[in-house]
């Protein structure tokens, strides 16, 4: 997937993925009660900066603090925009 924003310095553009339907036995989350999920796919990286080299790339599963980056609807689709210092591991 193509798309045309550029993270600048250490940020890294990301797209949440879809929240867990089913507990592990089989229980139905309804909407409501759902958590935000804190896993996304990472779509764009910006070029670090002299002192700070990125490590994640594009195509990484991360984790991320739950309330970490900012939010923007782009083309009618969610992502995340953050320093990658806010991002917890590469799953």
């Amino acid at each position: 997937m193509k798309i045309n924003i550029k993270p600048l310095a250490d940020r890294v553009l990301l797209e949440p993925l879809e929240a867990e339907t089913k507990t592990a036995s089989g229980i139905i989350i309804p909407d409501n009660a759902k958590e935000k999920p804190q896993k996304a796919k990472v779509i764009a990286v910006g070029d670090g900066t002299k002192d700070y080299k990125l490590t994640v790339k594009v195509g990484d599963t991360v984790l991320y603090g739950k309330y970490s980056g900012t939010e923007l609807k782009y083309e009618g689709k969610d992502y995340l925009i953050m320093s990658e210092k806010d991002i917890l591991a590469v799953v």
